[in-house]
């Protein structure tokens, strides 16, 4: 596929141009930070050299029961088709890097039971590839439908699955993370309580409220592990039914194929801005529409992108018109 470029409108970096990183590989199209790669990510990642990666984000097709347009690999194959491309990842991490996993759990056939694949995924990540769980998520998304609709609309006997997991590991315990960068403003609560000021006590867990607790010095509360949208208050919740968004829009102009299971900008913005600086290296080598590589050039990251879909990747430089 030829290469073509999308101009951002942003200043070039300082830093390398990413295509560097693969070689002679030719990209399906470069911005003046990022290159997007049609072609198996696994392959793609053997041509990185070790530790040249700071982050790396994404979400790969889920194991559900049911077949996906995207594609999607069966439960009792998925730990062992996931590893083969972790062990990639943990390879061209930095030592300092972040392997950031978005995940869903589904139903087993036929039966109002939850599979339990995911966690076999997270313990052979672990113990078997050596990887660190530096904290585990929530990504809260209201939008998501009742399924599967027998248990849940028909017989009624299950309640909507409206959580996802984010599971956050690191190539050492001591990954680069900076808190500080994904402050979240302070709520009326605390406010009023800086104003009133607040006693010295011990609560009945055993926890020292010192009389520093009210102070409102520090830029903003912290976030919480449940991220909300923007992260504006205490939950990772990010609605994920986006149908008139300028990328939505722009495709059904141009007639192009739209991916079907995207993931909203600020999932990927939480953890880029919490784990990397300006010029790291974001990868994402199930890139699908693209979305981590236009947040990550928008917050001045260099990005990488790999998708298996020439259509999808197509249809992703409609991303960096937003820009």
């Amino acid at each position: 596929m030829a290469k073509t470029s999308v101009q951002s409108g942003l200043n070039f970096s300082n830093a390398p141009r990413v295509e560097a990183v693969l070689g002679d590989i030719s990209p399906s199209y470069v911005t003046p930070l990022g290159a997007a790669y049609v072609g198996d990510s696994r392959e793609l990642m053997a041509r990185i050299p070790n530790g040249s990666i700071n982050l790396v984000f994404t979400s790969p097709p889920y194991a559900l029961h049911f077949k996906k347009e995207y594609g999607n690999v069966a439960k009792s194959e998925y730990v062992e088709w996931f590893l083969g491309f972790a062990r990639q990842i943990f390879r061209i991490l930095t030592n300092d890097g972040s392997f950031v996993l978005n995940v869903g759990g589904s139903y087993n056939a036929g039966t109002p039971t939850r599979s339990v694949y995911h966690f076999k995924l997270l313990i052979a990540l672990v113990e078997e590839l050596g990887f660190h769980l530096a904290q585990e998520c929530f990504w809260y998304n209201p939008a998501k439908m009742p399924m599967p609709a027998e248990w849940v609309t028909v017989r009624r006997i299950r309640v909507k699955d409206s959580v996802e997991y984010v599971w956050w590991f690191s190539k050492t315990p001591w990954p680069k993370a900076n808190n500080r960068k994904v402050l979240k403003p302070y709520s009326k609560d605390m406010l009023r309580l800086s104003q009133r000021g607040v006693k010295e006590t011990v609560r009945p867990s055993g926890h020292h409220i010192n009389s520093s607790f009210d102070k409102v010095d520090a830029g903003g509360s912290i976030s919480s592990n449940v991220i909300e949208e923007a992260f504006p208050e205490t939950m990772m919740k990010f609605g994920n039914n986006a149908s008139n968004d300028v990328f939505t829009k722009r495709c059904k102009e141009l007639g192009i194929k739209i991916h079907p299971a995207r993931f909203p900008t600020s999932l990927p913005e939480f953890f880029i801005k919490l784990l990397t600086d300006e010029d790291d290296i974001v990868l994402d080598p199930f890139a699908g529409s693209n979305t981590a590589g236009v947040v990550a050039e928008q917050l001045t990251r260099r990005w990488i992108a790999m998708d298996l879909s020439g259509d999808y990747l197509e249809a992703s430089k409609a991303r960096f018109s937003e820009i």
